[in-house]
């Protein structure tokens, strides 16, 4: 049977809904093997669901005295999911020698467009979206979303994220609106999204939260993604994106069914402070 694992998990220092300790105790209940900590990184304009600069020594300490509290029971791992903004974002090696991380998720939730005070939210209301299309990128869906993979692509060869969480998120609030995931110009940004994956050595992440919160129809990213991967040996991992504790394990076994199902024979695991291969 596989192990379960959460390598991706928020708690109530950004927009988590459970304290680190009730994640950690939840994820004993379940049987994990091991529970990473990935609030949200600190902006340097504070967000709603971003940690604070000021939170960050509390949290990075309390994940640490969970870490020896509960080590005979599970391993326990800090880490932060790290937004990248060019030019405006702190470096990942900055955070990580910092904060003495055990490893760095690399994500882009905020893409820089024609303004320099405002940038292009894919998360939240659905108004934020379209604004972005709509104002921020004068209506031009293939200039919106390739700026986003373009941000992404820059994300990995300058930040060297370990693992780069749900890759393909411009989609999820697209609901078919303004572009189709089949057309042309759209799976080019993917296949050279995918290129510089495979350069890099960055862990794949197949992030479950879209399908259990009914956000997306499709896991992040989707099967195609997913089958080139497989095809060029890119690692990949599993993650629930827990933000409560019953999330902690929300869509798992279907990933997990995929990633079978698509030919990978292993997802990779973090332990002893490094990444390997563990057999599906």
């Amino acid at each position: 049977m596989m192990n379960y694992f959460s390598y991706h998990t928020h708690t109530q220092y950004c927009d988590g809904k459970s304290t680190a300790e009730e994640l950690v105790l939840r994820a004993i209940e379940l049987g994990l093997t091991a529970i990473g900590f990935s609030s949200h990184a600190p902006l340097p304009k504070k967000e709603s669901w971003s940690m604070s600069m000021d939170m960050l020594e509390d949290y990075i300490a309390e994940v640490q005295e969970l870490k020896q509290k509960y080590k005979s029971q599970i391993e326990v791992y800090v880490s932060l999911e790290i937004d990248y903004i060019p030019g405006v974002t702190r470096s990942f090696d900055e955070f990580k020698r910092e904060s003495n991380l055990d490893y760095t998720i690399g994500s882009v939730h905020l893409v820089k467009a024609k303004y320099e005070s405002e940038f292009w939210f894919l998360d939240g209301p659905d108004t934020n979206y379209i604004h972005g299309i709509e104002v921020l990128f004068d209506g031009d869906v293939k200039k919106a979303v390739s700026a986003y993979y373009n941000q992404v692509i820059d994300l990995i060869k300058t930040q060297k994220p370990d693992v780069i969480a749900h890759v393909d998120k411009v989609k999820m609030n697209n609901k078919g609106r303004y572009f189709s995931e089949d057309e042309k110009w759209y799976v080019a940004l993917l296949d050279k999204t995918i290129e510089v994956i495979k350069t890099s050595g960055t862990i794949v992440e197949v992030n479950t939260r879209g399908i259990y919160k009914k956000k997306s129809g499709s896991f992040f990213p989707d099967s195609y993604f997913l089958k080139e991967c497989e095809k060029r040996a890119i690692p990949v991992t599993v993650s629930c994106d827990a933000h409560h504790a019953d999330e902690l394990v929300s869509g798992f076994d279907s990933a997990i069914g995929l990633l079978k199902g698509i030919g990978f024979e292993s997802v990779r695991v973090f332990a002893d402070g490094n990444w390997r291969d563990q057999s599906l």
